[in-house]
């Protein structure tokens, strides 16, 4: 789609939908009630009104720690109405984590859960560039209150004059480094990956209603839930809570969604569910954030009637690359290139690698991150030109399908995240009994891949692996604690002393 020299994204996929008659159309399904596109139009101007009074104006970051509801759509849209720069942040992570976020990004105003905000404000003192914090809700505990802030009919706002190419959203992602780093997506390519991705492969039109269980501060469920619908008019359900898979399914059933994304995780916990659940309003299931072990394709068939549509992408692209094609799904592979984007697989030496061989998976198209923030080797290790390095392994078949090896560095995916097992590595080694430790990946009994530390103890100290267990979710985010946790003698290591975490994978 060729856009105008003056464009934002939020009057196109807000403002667009009332000025051309369709506000009264639902636009979001949230705590059993229907938000239509003339409300959110009117809550996104309230949100605009609200941050440009704090002093938000073009550029500047606003950092989003909030839960998938009308305040996180509101926020979003208000912040990049006035030009400014949304960054929707995980609202599980630790103060020390907030802390690097804030100092990062140099965010002028964070709108946080109430959750969240006892972590945000202990880390508040890193960032001098930080001049408000706002709680959803009441004004509590030291930050303004949101609703308290709120105009109760704030007039109608004009989009700040930004064109396609002018930043407005920030995706931070792990990549190969314990430490995050920002992708820098402008205007334009939520357009695109709305068209290419939305509507090119998913098919959405004015009649579906999305339900992702990949929050919206992940890249993946921004789209599923708050552009991709908004795109061509359609709806999304926005919920709050991190729910099991029993609870995914009671909301299927109820709600009625048409299409449901979710990682292979869930997945495969929804088919253990023992009692039955009417999931015929789906027509479309896609699965992402790690492989998809073919055990879990056939389950899910075989207990719900669907295929599940594997795709590919990531932060640095903004949402899918590669996809399986509603009707042209192979169990066991990713899909095809999406059109308008263009893939290469080369060996080490950047040469193009036969079908059926592995190799480096190179991606180009109209929505890879401009670069990112303050990473200036990262950026050029990475964007290589037109090209994005992935990370991943892959390879390609004759008919143009691709299946996932894995990826060229230690980075894990579990559950839909990267982790670091350095990171989890760090924290262990600080219990008093561990002398060192190694982390890798093991499958479970679905294929799945999960956490498994390898433990050296100090001399004379003990400590089981429950204790251990214990002491990474009190200081990291329960998704890093490993599953497993192996008291062993030793670690295998490099004349150099690095831990062989590839021995330790053998291991496992």
């Amino acid at each position: 789609m060729d856009l105008p020299a003056r464009f934002n994204a939020a009057s196109f996929f807000v403002d667009r939908h009332v000025a051309e008659g369709r506000g009264h159309r639902v636009a979001f399904r949230h705590a059993g009630r229907s938000i239509t596109y003339a409300q959110l139009g009117a809550d996104v101007d309230g949100a605009a009104h609200v941050l440009g009074g704090l002093g938000v104006e073009p550029e500047h970051r606003v950092l989003l720690a909030l839960n998938d509801s009308p305040v996180l759509a509101a926020a979003f849209w208000g912040a990049i109405k006035l030009g400014a720069v949304a960054v929707p942040v995980n609202t599980l992570m630790g103060a020390d984590d907030y802390a690097f976020l804030l100092d990062d990004s140099r965010a002028r105003v964070a709108v946080v859960e109430e959750s969240v905000l006892p972590r945000l404000l202990a880390a508040r003192a890193a960032s001098p560039s930080l001049r408000h914090v706002v709680v959803a809700g009441q004004a509590t505990g030291g930050a303004l209150g949101w609703d308290d802030l709120l105009a109760r009919e704030a007039p109608h706002i004009d989009p700040a004059p930004t064109g396609p190419e002018d930043v407005m959203y920030w995706g931070y992602t792990s990549g190969s480094t314990a430490k995050p780093k920002a992708a820098v997506h402008t205007h334009a390519d939520f357009v695109a990956a709305a068209d290419l991705v939305g509507v090119g492969v998913f098919g959405l039109g004015p009649a579906d209603l999305t339900f992702s269980a990949s929050k919206t501060y992940f890249a993946f469920g921004l789209g599923n839930t708050l552009y991709f619908p908004a795109r061509v008019g359609a709806a999304a359900l926005l919920v709050a809570e991190r729910l099991d898979a029993e609870g995914l399914l009671q909301i299927i059933e109820r709600e009625r969604p048409t299409v449901f994304f979710a990682v292979p995780t869930l997945y495969a916990r929804m088919v253990q569910v023992e009692k039955s659940y009417d999931l015929s309003s789906l027509r479309l299931c896609v699965s992402s954030g790690e492989v998809l072990p073919p055990a879990v394709f056939d389950a899910w068939k075989a207990r719900f009637g669907h295929e599940l549509a594997d795709v590919m992408g990531s932060t640095e692209v903004l949402h899918d690359f590669i996809a399986s094609r509603p009707g042209a799904i192979r169990r066991g592979s990713i899909g095809q290139v999406v059109p308008g984007f263009e893939a290469r697989v080369v060996d080490d030496e950047s040469r193009p690698v036969e079908p059926g061989q592995i190799g480096h998976l190179l991606i180009k198209g109209p929505t890879t991150a401009l670069y990112y923030w303050k990473r200036r080797e990262r950026t050029r290790h990475a964007m290589l030109g037109e090209w994005l390095s992935t990370g991943d392994m892959v390879s390609r078949d004759a008919d143009g399908y691709f299946y996932v090896a894995g990826r060229a560095d230690d980075m894990l995916k579990i559950g839909g995240q990267w982790v670091s097992p350095g990171e989890i590595e760090a924290r262990l080694v600080e219990h008093p009994a561990v002398l060192e430790a190694g982390v890798v990946g093991r499958e479970d009994a679905d294929g799945l891949t999960k956490l498994c530390a390898y433990v050296a103890l100090k001399p004379g100290q003990s400590a089981t692996g429950e204790d251990l267990r214990g002491w990474v979710r009190g200081r990291l985010a329960g998704f890093k604690a490993p599953r497993w946790i192996e008291i062993v003698p030793d670690l295998p290591k490099t004349a150099t002393g690095k831990i062989q975490r590839f021995r330790l994978r053998t291991t496992s």
